[in-house]
């Protein structure tokens, strides 16, 4: 069959045009402009997150000198607390301070017990047994001493008795558990809840007999 476009009448001719032309703009459209758009709004996309990220570092710099300052703050106050949560125990040297305090109070210590070390997230308590003879007003010097002491040390679970028999100088058995805290600088994963943060002071528990 022989086709001629110069056979159609005019308006065959223009619609014929028209479709053609048509045709090649969806192929146009299709093959050029879809893709072209698609790359333009993944680099959009791509653009505004580099800009999110700049933004938030310039931030980030801006802070910078506060961090800065208080790192530097965070830094001094743990020098200023090493010498309340040291980061070693000495054991000789803590049994001669509190047996220093022990003398200068009047009492006479009869027994040392160092019990096992408990672990918490940032330190670790050091608890010790300690058997006290003398008296009541030399155990109150005792405890006001502890409690100024620059180390903390927790004297926890005291128990007292009348001594018999009793002289002048002793007149009560005692019974505590002195605990001082030792600082981890690099505290190994936390296995269970963490312990409250030490207090200092005393407290005392059970009474005369």
């Amino acid at each position: 069959m022989n086709l001629s476009i110069s056979k159609l009448p005019w308006y065959g001719q223009v619609g014929l045009f028209v479709l053609l032309s048509l045709a090649g703009v969806g192929v146009f459209y299709y093959w050029y402009v879809m893709p072209t758009q698609a790359s333009l709004t993944a680099r959009q996309h791509e653009l505004g997150s580099l800009r999110a990220e700049i933004n938030k570092g310039l931030a980030t710099a801006r802070k910078l000198s506060d961090f800065r300052q208080q790192v530097a703050g965070l830094e001094q106050r743990l020098d200023t607390l090493r010498p309340v949560l040291p980061d070693e125990k000495d054991v000789a040297e803590l049994l001669r301070r509190i047996q220093a305090m022990a003398t200068q109070s009047n009492l006479a210590i009869k027994g040392f017990a160092p019990a096992a070390v408990v672990q918490k997230q940032l330190y670790a308590e050091w608890p010790i047994g300690l058997q006290i003879e003398g008296t009541y007003h030399n155990l109150g010097a005792f405890l006001d001493r502890v409690s100024k002491f620059p180390r903390i040390i927790n004297v926890t679970g005291i128990k007292i008795k009348a001594k018999e028999p009793s002289t002048r100088d002793v007149t009560i058995a005692a019974q505590c558990t002195a605990t001082t805290f030792v600082l981890i600088e690099k505290p190994a994963p936390a296995t269970g809840a963490a312990g409250a943060a030490p207090k200092r002071g005393t407290t005392a528990t059970g009474g005369a007999r």
